[in-house]
């Protein structure tokens, strides 16, 4: 899968999603109504083509792109137990390898380097998990905004 057909499959997968884009990299952001202020437009995935916010993946490389999906704390726990923050010994060169986020792993973030045959059914898991975090929380502060 390139990383046009990552972008069509994540548009076109889940409802209410939008996806900014800026320096050629895209931020998939849960707005169902499009009106959610700059501040809270957080994405749940990004599909990054350049080394414009870290080089770790080397992303320079010819074809090389890096997915990043932003997961609930319990489902990285699961996935990548006593990982919770980048680690010296990873390669964040290796490509479809399911890593810890280079910079966001603290934050709960994985991320895979040319998503290909030995990720694909996770990261499509993956994604289905972040972006229902990302409904979950677009709901509650929904619902806090309307009882207050």
């Amino acid at each position: 899968m390139d990383v046009g057909e990552m972008k069509r499959y994540i548009c076109a997968t889940f409802a209410g999603v939008s996806a900014p884009e800026a320096n050629g990299d895209t931020f998939f952001v849960y707005d169902p109504d499009r009106d959610l202020p700059a501040e809270r437009q957080l994405p749940f995935a990004t599909l990054v083509t350049g080394d414009h916010y870290d080089d770790a993946s080397a992303l320079s490389r010819p074809g090389a792109w890096r997915l990043n999906i932003g997961l609930p704390r319990a489902a990285y726990a699961a996935l990548l137990p006593g990982r919770g923050g980048s680690d010296a010994d990873v390669d964040h060169t290796a490509a479809d390898v399911l890593l810890p986020h280079p910079v966001y792993a603290g934050q709960h973030w994985v991320c895979v380097v040319n998503p290909g045959e030995a990720t694909l059914g996770t990261v499509r898991q993956l994604l289905a998990e972040a972006y229902e975090f990302a409904v979950r929380r677009h709901l509650n502060h929904r619902n806090r905004r309307a009882s207050s």
